[in-house]
């Protein structure tokens, strides 16, 4: 049964605080299971006296929207709180989601398109389709989805994954689809979701493991400053128990603890404003929830110290305050600006990525020149700050066989598997323009190789005069360097003399869909799949090397890319 915002429209705009018991269920889309929703349940609900202010309706924000009057927006959100059946939201969140959307080549029937290049067709298959793995699968939360909802929303993340190739971990994400089915379409709530994956200007939803890793830890440094009693009341009755383990779920505190009610107006302002909204709740939880503690027995210390987490949880499915107070208290906590939040979340994301540079105590190596074929002091930093598989040592010695005039630029890390996923298209997308790059490669028995690639990517692309693809594009300065456990440079084989040594000495790079190969003749020095996931290496005439690793096959922990600024 097709569903559409219009629909709704003109109950949207005739909105009051009181609801006929015949429109409970108005609000929501057809594939919800709307008799487990309590509508009116609310802790706390203040009677209505009937001088309370008339809600404000999807017209009057939808000006606002169109004026970019986004302060304005932001205040009547938090303000405003909609009945959860309320109709405005089947026009209110995809007009939120929009303001982010980055894709403008979205037009009508995009999505349908998409659905039916993934699956072949655009019927709901009535077969269990495989999540992408990048889904939490302990936290595939329906809410109140039907049987038919929850597939649609597997059909949606999956779409989405497809199509967003660079997101490798969102465990929120498939929540996130959940609720936006509550109140629109299928197609609707995809508009939405890559509105807020493509987002330039505002964080909604982490889309890598690092990602996930920085945002809990800089959610634990807010709590520290914020919520000092209550992390200090923890800490004494679990000094055995680490905090960390406590706010690596923090986000489900809100998703999957909080009642729907709750969860509905919080989504309100998140679509809008960004995951720091979900930082303020957090941070109102953990203070409610440490003066529960202090005053009711089912949370005493002898009932929660072996699992605060799981405590956290249990509490606010129960939470004491209505979604209106909780709100007010989250948006009424000072010095917590998107500026503040922006430094440490940079700082955290910054002390992570240099786990493997030098330790602390290291001296810091004097600046050198170019001339000298080493790093410069400001290169050292790049790529230690990036790299998760070159050494300080590995780095000299790599330097060393660069071409001279190379080493004057500083390099920067262009693509990464575990930032950017492990996709060829994205490779291509962030690599193919760059000339000349650095290709790294760290196995899973930590081998350490890669290649020195001369000329883009994108020449894969180029045709010769009959309008045929080069097989192999490339130049004489691509070389190939073995790392660990063997260091070795393994240089073209005509770079010695001007003898001619045939067409399989010069089989430099080759690339296209499904694979990238450096090297050939008897053999490819480097293989790697589109999944760049499994590889090999032989010994290969273009640059007379025996095969990279001792296994010959091999497979990726790490690839990375460098390019080199003003090259």
């Amino acid at each position: 049964m097709p569903y559409h915002r219009a629909d709704t429209s003109a109950q949207a705009d005739k909105l009051s605080g009181i609801v006929e018991e015949s429109d409970l269920y108005e609000g929501f889309a057809p594939h919800v299971e709307t008799s487990e929703i309590k509508t009116l349940d609310f802790y706390n609900l203040p009677k209505q006296t009937g001088k309370e202010p008339a809600l404000r309706s999807f017209t009057e924000i939808q000006q606002l929207l169109q004026q970019n009057k986004k302060r304005d927006v932001k205040n009547i959100l938090r303000e405003n709180s909609w009945p959860i059946n309320s109709p405005i939201r089947s026009q209110l969140w995809p007009a939120l989601c929009a303001q982010h959307l980055t894709k403008q080549n979205m037009l009508d029937g995009f999505y349908w398109e998409m659905v039916h290049q993934v699956f072949g067709t655009t019927e709901l298959s009535e077969k269990p389709i495989m999540l992408p793995a990048f889904v939490d699968a302990t936290h595939c939360l329906p809410y109140h989805l039907t049987s038919t909802g929850r597939a649609v929303a597997d059909r949606i993340v999956n779409v989405l994954g497809y199509d967003c190739p660079d997101i490798t971990y969102s465990p929120v994400l498939y929540p996130i689809t959940s609720l936006l089915l509550h109140f629109m379409s299928e197609e609707e709530a995809y508009l939405c979701l890559a509105g807020l994956v493509g987002s330039k200007e505002k964080t909604f939803i982490n889309q890598t493991k690092l990602q996930h890793e920085v945002t809990w830890k800089t959610v634990m440094q807010i709590a520290k400053k914020h919520t000092k009693s209550a992390i200090a009341y923890f800490q004494r009755i679990c000094p055995g128990q680490k905090l960390e383990r406590v706010f690596m779920d923090w986000c489900w505190w809100i998703l999957a603890g909080l009642p729907f009610q709750h969860l509905v107006r919080i989504m309100d302002c998140y679509f809008h404003e960004g995951i720091k909204v979900l930082y303020r709740v957090a941070l109102v939880i953990l203070n409610l929830f440490h003066k529960e503690c202090q005053s009711n027995n089912e949370w005493s210390p002898d009932n929660i110290k072996n699992d605060i987490g799981n405590a956290l949880i249990k509490f606010c499915k129960k939470i004491p305050v209505s979604p209106a107070k909780l709100l007010h208290a989250a948006f009424s906590i000072r010095g917590l600006s998107t500026q503040y939040i922006s430094r440490i979340f940079i700082k955290t994301e910054m002390l992570l990525k240099s786990r493997s540079a030098l330790n602390s105590g290291s001296k810091q190596l004097i600046k050198s020149r170019s001339s000298d074929n080493l790093p410069t002091s400001q290169s050292q930093v790049n790529i230690q700050m990036m790299s998760h598989t070159l050494t300080i040592r590995e780095l000299f010695t790599l330097w060393s066989w660069l071409p001279v005039r190379i080493t004057m630029y500083q390099p920067v890390l262009l693509y990464t598997t575990e930032e950017h996923g492990c996709s060829l298209t994205t490779f291509y997308v962030r690599v193919e323009q760059h000339e000349p790059t650095l290709l790294m490669i760290k196995t899973c028995n930590n081998e350490v190789f890669g290649a020195y690639c001369s000329s883009r990517w994108f020449e894969r692309n180029v045709k010769d005069d009959k309008g045929q693809r080069q097989a192999y594009f490339g130049t004489g300065e691509t070389f190939l360097f073995s790392l660990y456990p063997e260091r070795a440079k393994y240089p073209w084989v005509g770079i010695e003399g001007d003898r001619d040594l045939g067409h399989s000495s010069e089989l430099f790079m080759a690339a296209d869909s499904k694979m990238i190969t450096i090297g050939g003749g008897e053999g490819q020095a480097i293989w790697m799949d589109e999944n760049i996931r499994f590889g090999k290496t032989d010994g290969c005439k273009t640059f007379n090397n025996p095969p990279l690793c001792p296994s010959g096959d091999f497979e990726i922990r790490v690839l990375e890319v460098y390019g080199f600024v003003g090259v």
